[in-house]
């Protein structure tokens, strides 16, 4: 544990941005697995799911939450199983 103040301060301050993070990346799952359904189902909207999808993983990417190699794969991931379906 630290005794320094400034130490004290960034201890909670990795704890927080820790947690803010993990929700994120929670919520980015979320969206690669609905679109990955949606597209495995053909559902009407899989195209929208799919963009939705993208948009998060560039997201994760520009606020360094994804590294930008597996934000890449990850999309181009999606954009084959889209284009293997249509």
């Amino acid at each position: 544990m630290p005794n320094i103040k400034s130490a004290k301060k960034r201890v909670k301050v990795a704890a927080a941005k820790a947690e803010h993070n993990k929700a994120f990346r929670s919520a980015l799952r979320t969206e690669i697995k609905k679109a990955g359904v949606a597209v495995d189902t053909n559902a009407a909207d899989k195209e929208q799911a799919v963009r939705v999808a993208i948009k998060k993983i560039d997201q994760a990417a520009a606020k360094g939450i994804l590294k930008k190699n597996t934000a890449s794969r990850k999309k181009s991931s999606l954009a084959r199983k889209l284009n293997a379906s249509a």
